[in-house]
């Protein structure tokens, strides 16, 4: 018999990326040109359901398109995901994004919730009807009905799986203490810890502990690299430095390839490593989802000091 890995929901975003590339972010006031744009799947959900169906996982993506959005299943689909559970809402637009990329590789992303913030009770109860105890559920903050999820997912004693993204006063109206695992940034972990900014990784570690001591956190920390923390062990991670393309997917690129690790039964110190090198390669290429990396292609990657 092989080996059972346990299933992973992603219940999450779907959105179409219109990406402009220009020589720096518009001002207040201001109008500017861009030398190209191209159009991407997109969305937290999808980028992390492709990660994750890349890095061979057993996961099943839940959510909410509308019209125009059917090239997202498909693009699941070639990722390795299942998408039974993707439900087609004609009734309203497909969530999507406007993103700037400036010539430093950086991005910032105005966001438009649609079909993504139509996900009903109805919806998550027939979702959840399919897994069981010890599941993942993968969740960020890009879908409604979140705090009716959680709770339904935490009485069925799933592995809640938060990233926080993007960070707004909603998140503070969710029950944080059903979960197991929370990917943030500095700022995100700040913020739910109620701080104005973090000291160190010592004081994060022993706020978290005080704060979530059922949950363990990976907390990432852009060119410093990345840190795991739980109750007992706190485990650090350098970050792989390339020439960045585009970092749109980067943390959804390491958050699926992390919790595909784990289902598997790696440590969080392989984990983190398999992560960080799959972030970095996605940042060298353009696009969101597209940028994604294999599993094959991340343990065959040499990176170049």
């Amino acid at each position: 018999m092989g080996v059972i890995y346990m299933k992973i929901l992603n219940f999450g975003s779907l959105n179409i990326d219109y990406v402009y590339s220009v020589d720096h972010f518009v001002q207040k006031g201001e109008t500017i040109s861009s030398s190209q744009m191209n159009i991407f799947s997109g969305g937290k959900g999808l980028n992390q359901s492709t990660a994750l169906g890349r890095a061979g996982a057993q996961v099943f993506h839940a959510g909410r398109i509308g019209k125009g959005g059917e090239f997202l299943v498909e693009q699941l689909k070639e990722a390795g995901a299942n998408t039974d559970l993707v439900v087609l809402d004609s009734q309203c637009s497909t969530g999507h994004a406007i993103i700037q990329n400036d010539a430093e590789g950086d991005n910032c992303i105005l966001l438009y919730g649609g079909a993504n913030q139509r996900i009903t009770k109805e919806q998550i109860d027939a979702t959840l009807d399919q897994f069981d105890a010890g599941d993942y559920l993968v969740l960020q903050n890009e879908t409604s009905n979140l705090p009716y999820l959680m709770e339904k997912a935490a009485e069925k004693q799933m592995k809640i799986v938060l990233n926080p993204s993007p960070m707004d006063e909603k998140i503070k109206a969710l029950p944080l203490d059903k979960v197991t695992l929370f990917f943030v940034n500095e700022i995100e972990a700040a913020q739910i810890l109620g701080q104005k900014e973090l000291e160190s990784t010592q004081e994060a570690a022993a706020a978290f502990r005080s704060m979530f001591p059922q949950a363990a956190v990976v907390l990432t920390l852009g060119s410093q690299g990345s840190v795991y923390i739980d109750k007992d062990q706190v485990i650090p991670q350098k970050c792989y430095k390339v020439k960045a393309v585009d970092t749109t997917a980067a943390g959804d690129t390491f958050t699926g390839f992390f919790v595909s690790a784990i289902s598997k039964g790696k440590s969080p110190k392989e984990a983190l490593d398999l992560a960080s090198r799959a972030s970095a390669i996605a940042v060298s290429r353009p696009g969101a989802a597209p940028s994604v990396p294999t599993l094959d292609e991340v343990e065959n990657w040499e990176f170049a000091e």
